[in-house]
């Protein structure tokens, strides 16, 4: 949906700089009415960002073009489940509440988005 924006506020604030033919020269080739149209957004990407970054990341690209986007996934999954799981007993064993073991497996996550097993 397109608005207008009116121009007749121009005229009062110029009157007093411009007279006489200046002054309806410059109406005249001022618009009544601009269209403007509505911003386009970009459509988000669904890439990682981190994709050939890290020390393994070349190999996880490797391993997923060989067994397939969709197996890789699956793998993927399951060790992350298991990583997470580890993360759990060892929180438990230390005695660590729910909001620290939260925070350990945030901090996994980060340190495999920099190593390259997120690519």
């Amino acid at each position: 949906m397109a608005t207008s924006i009116s121009a007749t506020g121009l005229k009062g604030s110029l009157c007093s700089s411009f007279h006489g033919e200046d002054y309806a020269m410059l109406t005249k080739s001022v618009p009544n009415h601009v269209r403007v149209g509505k911003p386009v957004r970009a459509l988000p990407m669904m890439k990682n960002v981190n994709e050939g970054k890290g020390l393994f990341a070349p190999i996880v690209v490797v391993t997923r073009n060989i067994i397939g986007k969709k197996r890789f996934n699956q793998f993927r999954g399951k060790a992350i489940a298991l990583h997470s799981q580890v993360i759990t007993e060892f929180c438990k064993s230390i005695g660590a509440d729910a909001k620290q073991r939260q925070g350990l497996i945030r901090l996994a996550k980060k340190n495999g988005e920099r190593l390259g097993f997120l690519a």
